[in-house]
């Protein structure tokens, strides 16, 4: 078992600033950019210290195993990742690019993480993605975008911005599997497994909080051509999976042909604090 432990934190960029305003700009290295070769079972346990920086492109990414597309910062410390906690300092670089880029979103620049977007460099397609999640608090932003269908997620065959399967929990205490094809969502299974009824400001979010939960996705071309997708959970970090949802794309509904070719997995989270541990890959 190849077992990854480490991030590499290489510096590759540095930031001017122009009054209020900040600028980030990449540093020519001959360690930017350079992606980890990946085996399956590919096992991150977020046992280093440090911080991962968003980068604008995996190959400017400081990691050779992840590329942090939106959300500031990815801490790592005390055995876990954890996107940002809490409100970001008034200057910090991150913090004013945002309330240029996304105020909206991000509470004026304070809050990056609500839009958290962790994509491993390595790519996949016959495979299982695991990680367990921990909700640590909520984002009630004001922002139009905080909704029933934010949660806990894992990407799946990542192409781009516009084309991906994603699948699992969301804040309205259902299971989902989705696929972007075309920019367009189709969703392609929902079912609720959490008690309680969804409302924006009375119960915002049905999700177990201070509790890890285990998120696993399963996507399989099949000989006909079509893709099956599972997911699963483990609620309490019991090692007992549960499968609740599953769905096959057949290129006759969700805007066409499955998406066959191998890409990258990842981590999605939206308007929450939440931290991660035991991330697995295994190709089936």
């Amino acid at each position: 078992m190849q077992r990854l432990y480490r991030y590499s934190f290489l510096i590759a960029e540095t930031v001017i600033m122009v009054g209020a305003l900040a600028f980030i700009v990449r540093i020519p290295s001959v360690y930017a950019g350079i992606a980890a070769v990946v085996t399956s079972p590919f096992v991150y346990t977020f046992n280093s210290t440090g911080t991962l920086k968003e980068a604008g492109d995996a190959g400017a990414s400081s990691s050779p195993y992840w590329w942090l597309n939106s959300g500031a910062y990815t801490h790592l410390g005390g055995g876990v990742g954890k996107t940002v906690q809490g409100n970001l300092p008034s200057l910090d670089v991150w913090r004013l690019l945002y309330a240029v880029s996304n105020p909206l979103d991000t509470d004026n620049g304070y809050r990056p993480q609500n839009i958290f977007r962790l994509f491993t460099r390595s790519s996949w397609q016959n495979a299982e993605q695991s990680a367990y999640m921990k909700i640590k608090k909520d984002n009630l932003s004001s922002s139009p975008n905080r909704n029933g269908s934010n949660g806990l997620l894992l990407f799946n065959r990542y192409q781009s911005n516009g084309d991906l399967y994603y699948a699992g929990i969301r804040v309205d205490g259902a299971a989902v599997i989705k696929k972007k094809k075309g920019g367009t969502y189709y969703t392609m299974a929902y079912k609720k497994i959490f008690s309680g009824t969804y409302n924006k400001q009375s119960s915002p979010n049905l999700l177990p909080h201070n509790e890890w939960v285990g998120v696993r996705s399963e996507v399989v071309n099949n000989a006909n051509g079509t893709a099956t997708i599972r997911f699963y959970t483990d609620v309490g970090k019991t090692g007992v999976w549960k499968l609740v949802l599953s769905a096959v794309d057949d290129g006759r509904k969700f805007g066409g042909s499955s998406i066959a070719a191998s890409g990258s997995g990842g981590i999605r989270t939206d308007f929450m604090d939440v931290e991660f541990d035991d991330y697995k890959f295994i190709t089936l």
